[in-house]
């Protein structure tokens, strides 16, 4: 069943087109994946497939009754507003009929009463609320109080993802939904978009995500979208069987071109009595010869400074915010080579490590010691700073004219550019007309020219396109300094690690020996050797022998008893439950619909109350 068609779509801006005539559609059940460099109209092509925005020419058509749910990069709601009231906004049909009952239940309005009642049953709405704090509690956001204007960029982000995902629209438009997600979120989100009926199209540089949820890619490159009934490992093979057929194409029509040319610049006067189908197909010929196949690999074989035998410790370092103990007595002697990635949930103090290490910030106890030949390379998520009417060249440029590489040649700022995906009319651009993803790029540009050798990258794969990622963690790769890593990016992790830096929360930091794959991988094993996954047990052969953790506690014979009788207990109460929406649905009077409505709630909270106990027992069990 088709939800939206796209019918020639032309968009441009100035006089650049970003596409010209390009189609798609979405089905039920379609996962699609859309792929692009940055710059090539992505986000602009999800936002005409929204509604929110109008091409210059094409049409937008969305079967009836299809609702939409729409991701943006940078979601923008009332900031006076709580959490809980943009989930509960207007817009969202379940939360309106939640907010219709309430009304209906405080005015003693039995007509209200008696259609929302009904309305509840239908949509099943009645735990809309605990569900609500549930995905926003798995998306990271505990207090549903908080205003909405003095959240994070990423927590904003996270509000519009539950938002969106509670109103459960029949077709979901996202764009970089796993920016700012910690890994175990990300994996949820997997799991939650991988059912069946769901349908959506996203924008990601997630390559596992892609590969694990997506069954099909389109990819925009130079303004036509190329589609592949696949997944992103099946979009790769396919793109490499057609970049090497239009390569041969381009070589072979090269080659007629040269003898077409020949003959069509013979007798000059006598042109006009040559074939004319003839002089068309010569026209239609040199169009074709003419295209260029870019090799989009950045070369980013930069200098790095010598790094000396003493680099970093950390001796018992420790922070803490109030009464939250983000880091506690971390020891840690970085050597040559250590390639480590930091990972753990949002807010456990990963950042707050890498500031210290830099000396931008001071550790409550215990001390950072570092080395004099030490020259960092910090990569952050703070926008790139810049000054009004500046120029991309200009930018570049005051901090050098030429460009030392690691073989010892130079090259000007313009060639350095070039290798970084900014083409000489890029170049002059002004800053602020720059893509998000482009000026990442740019920001990375003038970090590795400062020769650092040690490398702090702070979410580096956020808004850089997969091209880029890809020739980065290539230049990572063969980086002869130290590299310190804080990413959600699984692949790109896998790549470039050897060890992890696991924060545990409460203080806790692991080193565990091996990639993300492999922390996974041991985790799952520890969990089927115990019965339980515990996150926080020692890792083994880590470099650090921390502390003995205490030996996990039994379960006493009274809590074994009240494990027994929970099951039987909440089977008990769903059944009632069941029972009271039975009677509310065929109704009764005004008294006996308020009463019904009272036990469902109290039933309800009983529910939940006895499954969270449950959950603790079994943990202990």
């Amino acid at each position: 069943m088709n939800l939206l068609s796209a019918e020639n779509l032309s968009h441009s801006f100035g006089d650049k087109w970003l596409f010209k005539e390009i189609s798609i559609g979405l089905n039920l059940g379609d996962k699609v994946a859309l792929i692009g460099t940055n710059g090539t109209g992505k986000t602009t092509l999800l936002s005409f497939l929204a509604g929110r925005e109008q091409p210059d020419s094409g049409v937008v058509s969305v079967r009836k009754g299809t609702r939409i749910g729409y991701l943006e990069q940078s979601p923008a709601f009332d900031g006076g507003l709580s959490v809980m009231d943009v989930v509960f906004a207007d817009d969202n049909v379940i939360a309106r009929i939640v907010k219709e009952y309430e009304k209906a239940l405080t005015g003693n309005d039995e007509s209200l009463l008696t259609s929302t009642l009904d309305a509840m049953h239908r949509h099943k709405a009645w735990d809309f609320e605990s569900k609500a704090k549930e995905v926003l509690g798995r998306l990271g956001i505990h207090d549903v109080q908080t205003l909405f204007g003095q959240l994070s960029g990423g927590q904003k982000k996270r509000v519009a993802l539950a938002k969106i995902l509670l109103e459960e629209p029949d077709l979901l438009i996202l764009d970089e939904p796993t920016n700012h997600l910690d890994l175990s979120t990300i994996e949820w989100l997997e799991g939650y978009l991988n059912t069946a009926n769901t349908t959506f199209i996203t924008v990601t540089h997630d390559r596992y995500f892609l590969d694990k949820v997506c069954n099909l890619t389109v990819e925009l490159e130079g303004g036509n979208l190329y589609t592949y009934k696949g997944n992103y490992a099946y979009f790769l093979e396919k793109k490499a069987e057609r970049e090497n057929i239009e390569s041969a194409e381009i070589d072979k029509a090269r080659n007629l071109m040269r003898k077409e040319l020949e003959w069509i610049r013979r007798q000059p006067k006598a042109r006009g009595t040559k074939a004319k189908y003839r002089v068309d197909a010569f026209e239609d010929l040199k169009d074709k010869a003419g295209q260029r196949k870019y090799d989009d690999k950045i070369d980013l074989n930069v200098r790095s400074s010598r790094l000396g035998s003493k680099i970093i410790e950390l001796q018992s370092v420790g922070k803490r915010y109030g009464e939250k103990e983000l880091i506690h007595n971390f020891l840690y002697t970085f050597r040559k080579g250590d390639r480590i990635g930091i990972v753990g949930q949002n807010g456990t103090g990963k950042t707050t490590l890498l500031q210290m290490i830099t000396g931008n910030l001071r550790p409550d106890n215990g001390q950072v010691v570092r080395g004099d030949t030490v020259k960092f390379g910090y990569y952050t998520q703070s926008e790139l700073e810049y000054k009004e009417g500046q120029r991309v060249s200009d930018m570049v440029r005051e901090q050098a004219e030429v460009v030392r590489l690691g073989t010892g040649q130079t090259v000007t700022v313009s060639q350095y550019l070039q290798a970084f995906l900014f083409p000489p009319g890029k170049q002059h651009d002004y800053v602020e007309k720059l893509s998000g993803g482009e000026k990442r790029r740019l920001q990375l540009l003038l970090m590795l020219m400062s020769e650092p050798n040690f490398l702090i990258l702070d979410e580096p794969t956020n808004d850089l396109d997969i091209t880029s990622l890809n020739v980065l963690e290539e230049f990572l790769l063969n980086f002869p300094g130290c590299l310190l890593i804080v990413s959600h990016d699984r692949y790109f992790l896998d790549r470039l690690v050897d060890h992890l830096f696991v924060f545990e929360g409460d203080g806790r930091i692991k080193d565990f020996p091996g990639n993300y794959t492999d922390y996974r991988n041991w985790l799952e094993e520890s969990a089927n050797a115990t019965g339980e996954l515990k996150t926080s047990r020692q890792a083994p052969a880590a470099r650090k022998q921390e502390p003995a953790e205490e030996p996990k506690r039994k379960a006493s014979f009274k809590e074994k008893k009240e494990f027994e009788t929970l099951e039987q207990e909440i089977a008990d109460l769903e059944g009632r439950k069941s029972e009271l929406l039975s009677f509310m649905e065929k109704g009764g009077d005004h008294v006996q619909l308020l009463e019904w409505s009272q036990q469902l709630e109290e039933v309800s909270e009983l529910i939940s109350a006895k499954e969270l106990r449950w959950l603790e027992l079994s943990e202990i069990m």
